[in-house]
């Protein structure tokens, strides 16, 4: 495809530029449209995954949410597509990789990706209506961002409430602590600017917004003048800028858009700042305090501060053996280092933050002098070339590194260049960075640099902010008070007519919601576009040794696993599994302790990682095999340095060190803790699933709820030295079982790598196999629960799970399509939109063989699980189009032709056939998928979603305890 890189400019559009990065393997063009001063940024690329990427300049300077809740309601309908919601209906009717909106503190983005061409034009022709021609119906507005409904919509004489979509997001999302350090902290490092407001919204000041705000802002924001246009593969510039033209731009006249864009007004001396935070009635408080202090700092698109700023992260921040770090995991101010400890640079301006959790109010003096002496001393002392180094290496490498695991490798290289694009800086200089490199290589000669460094951004810097942020367990009820007497007084002062208007208001909303809009408007794919079968990359097995070797494009890096069975675990040995795991790469190693070892990693590799995984068969998910992974990558000049590393930690790590694990330790318990508001539909599903399959057991007790608890049991415990040495006895006797197990090896590069990396391994690892020894067994479990957990959150996550079956059976396939033909046909509607939960859901989990239906950032209880019934319900008594089915069927595909890295394939590849996912038994299930009915659908739900037969998990608020114990489920503190 690249031949049709260099024809004619698009006459609308004039190229400003263009720039090969071999590292990258990507020509970079930049564009104007010359009528309205758009700026296009092309990454013309390979790879099929083509992206797009539209952002405003979106500078919100209020904390009412406009810019988030525009984001929304520009979704749901447009001129060319005035249908009550094209941004669901689309996902629903495509092949897309990737589908979303995001609300940053500064810009509005709207991206996808497609490896559909057909699908690309289509979803190109939405997502540009709904920007510039969006309808912003006042209904969409008050189901998206905020309404005031009656408790009861039909009867005026229940309490008024606030209802809507991002009220509801927002509320889940300021539940957290660590969103609300963020947001406190930017306010106070940010006093004049748009980063002092929540550009998502705080719950409290949403409601204040007005419809009309809304359509202003959109008229303000919403231009092309204001627009900025990105995309990456390998579908031509010009084929892009007919369409840009043709569909929007043609229509537009240049418009000078007046944005509050300033540098923030400096501080003369630092600022001491202390405030509350919300955790539950009469929890205990005591270690729950938060303490950070945070540094503006230089501009983020000045590419030299920016790098500076991210080597000063680095030498402080990096890991364990970083000064900074190391003085925070081992201080007694707190329990461990706060989440929010690095560098910011998405902002116009960067900011520096570092502190710790888990201290008491008045402490704030005490880490301040911390902070100040690691930096006096740094600045004293220096830092070494070679730990200098170190870190460029991994700069480099993160680089050099094509990712796309989880994202879209072009719209990750996209994100890159947004940031300096919206504030005025070179896109490419940032994606380029070797040249940058070079000259940073040749400054830390200098060893003066870095203690420069250390005195002009932070030492000498007094625009600095010390945040204490402290539990209050009486904040809650008096904000959940002051909002319900607000309430009270404004339904007092209603008269007939308005208390009319709002029953009257939620009738035609509830009628909107309910319309069967005609879809046939939207363009759409088939299941004739989809693709029959994906191949799979070319395994190489290796005679005599047991390695599997794959040839990828990976840029110039190695991927290297140890794979090994999991050896025979009690039930105490089990739940420690995932502490052995963390701690055999973050401990010492031979006659390196853990800091010396942390340098040689950063130094030698792209880091080195330890996990277990367990799966049932594909005919049996009772029947469960696990095995425990050890994992690196590293640019290939140090690939023998990899493979020495490897053997290196599982040969000699050291479980001697008795205060790093219990650090450790503290660090797991903090994670852990924070993760509840984020992934609360996830902790909820594996609640409810914990009786179905072993594995399901296996992920609640090992990463699930009951794992946060086991955590907070065990960090308590260790405050006593026999129980730490205890311990660390236990993780030592898990290594001597690892140990004594067969070995199996998994290589990934480019292919003149391979055969080097295969003896590189046959000289470390001369006896790969060894004794057999007991494996690892779990005995089947099959019983329902009812179960509610209780923490600190203004909203709900609902679950309900089902026993069902493993992959291989033929049922699988339905219950698979089952789970996207339910969202799409009544759990979206019903839970989110009338619901107001942030999202809602269902879906097939073979590995496990359950079905489980959920609820995120939910208001609502009780009215929720009774929907995942009425789901039910609505599938068998009601009629149903074959486009729905169809819609669901593509959902399903596209999960599964979901695009990886290059070394992510490779991966994936090598796991599904280690766990018995032949090519055969893809292609089986594949072909079950798309030959699916919509009475095999009904059928498999009677037959497996039986609602007796449903266990429940819902993760809740401590006031909620009487209406958990009215739904008779079994209450656990968390």
């Amino acid at each position: 495809m690249t031949k049709n890189r260099d024809q004619a400019v698009h006459p609308a559009f004039e190229q400003v530029r263009k720039h090969r990065i071999d590292t990258l393997n990507i020509d970079v063009e930049e564009y104007r449209h010359r009528k309205t001063g758009a700026t296009h940024l092309h990454l013309a690329s390979d790879n099929d995954e083509n992206v797009f990427f539209v952002a405003l300049r979106t500078f919100p300077m209020n904390s009412t949410g406009v810019a988030h809740i525009l984001e929304h309601t520009a979704l749901c309908g447009s001129e060319r597509y005035p249908v009550r919601d094209p941004f669901f209906m689309m996902i629903r009717r495509s092949l897309n990789t990737f589908m979303n909106a995001f609300t940053s503190s500064d810009w509005t983005a709207y991206p996808f990706a497609t490896k559909n061409r057909k699908d690309f034009d289509n979803l190109l022709s939405v997502y540009l209506d709904s920007v510039f021609f969006s309808k912003l119906d006042e209904m969409d507005f008050s189901q998206e961002g905020h309404r005031l409904e009656f408790e009861e919509p039909t009867d005026p004489s229940s309490p008024l409430v606030y209802r809507g979509v991002v009220y509801n997001e927002m509320k889940g999302a300021m539940s957290a602590a660590t969103a609300q350090l963020w947001q406190t902290l930017s306010s106070h490092l940010f006093p004049t600017t748009t980063y002092h407001y929540n550009s998502g919204g705080e719950p409290d000041h949403i409601t204040d917004l007005r419809y009309e705000d809304l359509l202003e802002f959109y008229r303000h924001h919403y231009h092309p003048s204001n627009a900025i246009f990105a995309t990456y593969g390998n579908i031509p510039a010009i084929e892009h800028h007919e369409r840009f033209e043709s569909l929007a731009l043609s229509r537009f006249d240049r418009l000078e858009v007046e944005l509050p864009v300033h540098d923030e007004k400096r501080y003369f001396s630092p600022l001491r700042v202390d405030q509350a935070y919300p955790v539950s009635a009469g929890e205990d408080t005591e270690h729950k305090t938060h303490i950070v202090m945070g540094w503006l700092l230089g501009h983020s698109f000045d590419l030299q501060e920016n790098l500076e700023a991210h080597l000063l992260a680095n030498v402080l921040l990096e890991n364990s053996a970083s000064p900074l770090m190391r003085a925070l995991e081992t201080t007694d101010i707190g329990h461990s280092p706060s989440p929010m400890c690095g560098l910011e640079d998405s902002n116009r301006e960067m900011t520096f933050v570092c502190g710790i959790e888990g201290s008491e109010p008045g402490r704030d003096g005490d880490l301040e002098t911390l902070i100040e002496d690691v930096l006096k001393t740094v600045a004293e002392e220096g830092v070494s070339e070679e730990r200098l180094e170190a870190i460029l290496h991994q700069l480099e490498l993160h680089q050099r590194e094509i990712a796309g695991d989880q994202f879209p490798y072009g719209l990750q290289l996209i994100m890159a260049s947004i940031s300096p694009m919206v504030h005025g800086g070179d896109p490419v200089e940032l994606l380029d960075l070797e040249p940058v490199l070079a000259r940073l290589r040749e400054k830390i000669k200098d060893p003066q640099y870095v203690p420069n460094l250390v005195r002009r951004m932070l030492l000498d810097n007094p625009h600095r902010v010390t945040l204490t942020l402290r539990p209050d367990d009486q904040m809650e009820s008096r904000q959940q008070k002051a909002i319900s007497e607000a309430l009270e007084r404004r339904k007092a002062a209603l008269d007939e007519d308005e208390k009319k208007a709002i029953v009257d208001r939620a009738a035609a909303l509830e009628a909107r919601q309910n319309r069967k809009d005609d879809d046939s408007i939207l363009p759409k794919v088939d299941l004739s576009d989809v693709p029959l079968q994906l191949p799979e990359p070319d395994a190489r097995v290796i005679d005599g040794f047991p390695a599997t070797a794959y040839a990828q494009g990976t840029n110039g890096l190695v991927y290297e696993q140890v794979v090994l069975p999991l050896p025979s675990l009690n039930e105490e040995e089990l739940l420690l599994l995932p502490l052995y795991t963390t701690c055999l790469t973050e401990v010492g190693c031979g006659d390196l302790d853990y800091l010396a070892m942390q340098d040689r990693m950063s130094a030698e590799s792209g880091g080195v990682s330890a996990f277990s995984v367990a799966k049932g068969k594909v005919d049996d998910v009772q029947d469960l095999t696990g095995y425990l992974v050890l994992s690196g990558k590293a640019l290939a000049r140090n690939k023998d340095k990899l493979t020495q590393l490897l053997r290196d930690v599982f040969t000699s790590a050291r479980f001697d060190e008795h205060d790093r694990i219990r650090e450790i330790v503290a660090q797991i318990r903090s994670r852990r803790e924070q993760a509840v508001t984020g992934s609360g539909h996830a902790l909820a599903m594996g609640a409810a699933s914990q009786g179905l399959s072993p594995g399901a057991q296996l992920a609640f007790k090992l990463g699930g709820l009951s794992a946060i608890k086991g955590i907070k049991a065990l960090d308590d415990s260790l405050k006593d030295e026999q129980a730490l040495k205890g311990l660390c006895d236990k993780l030592a006797t898990i290594h001597g079982r690892v140990q004594e197990q067969a070995r199996q090896f998994l290589v990934v590069g480019e292919s003149e790598q391979l055969d080097p990396m295969i003896e590189d391994l046959r000289k470390a690892w001369p006896k790969a196999t060894s004794i057999e020894t007991e494996l690892w067994q779990v005995p089947p479990v099959n019983e329902t629960v009812r179960q509610a957990w209780l923490t600190s959150t203004q909203v709900n996550f609902c679950a309900k799970a089902y026993s069902t079956v493993a992959v291989d059976h033929p049922d699988a396939a339905a219950l698979s399509v089952l789970g996207g033909f339910l969202r799409n046909g009544y759990l979206h509607r019903a839970i989110r939109e009338q619901g107001g939960a942030y999202g809602g859901g269902a879906a097939q989990d073979s590995v496990n063989g359950t079905f489980r239906f959920f609820s995120y950032r939910d208001p609502r209880l009780v009215e929720t699980l009774d929907d995942f019934d009425g789901a039910l319900t609505w599938l068998q008594e009601t009629d149903h189009d074959p486009q729905s089915l169809e819609e669901a069927i593509l959902g399903v595909v596209g999960q599964l032709d979901k695009p990886r890295s290059p070394a992510g394939e490779a991966k994936h590849a090598f796991h599904n056939r280690l766990f018995g996912r032949t090519p055969d038994q893809q292609k089986r299930f594949r072909e079950r998928v798309l030959a699916v009915t919509i009475d095999d659908l009904k059928r498999v739900a009677s037959e497996w979603l039986v609602p007796e037969k449903a266990s429940t998990a819902v993760i809740t608020s401590p006031q909620q305890r009487s209406v958990l114990e009215a739904a008779g489920l079994e209450i656990h503190e968390l």
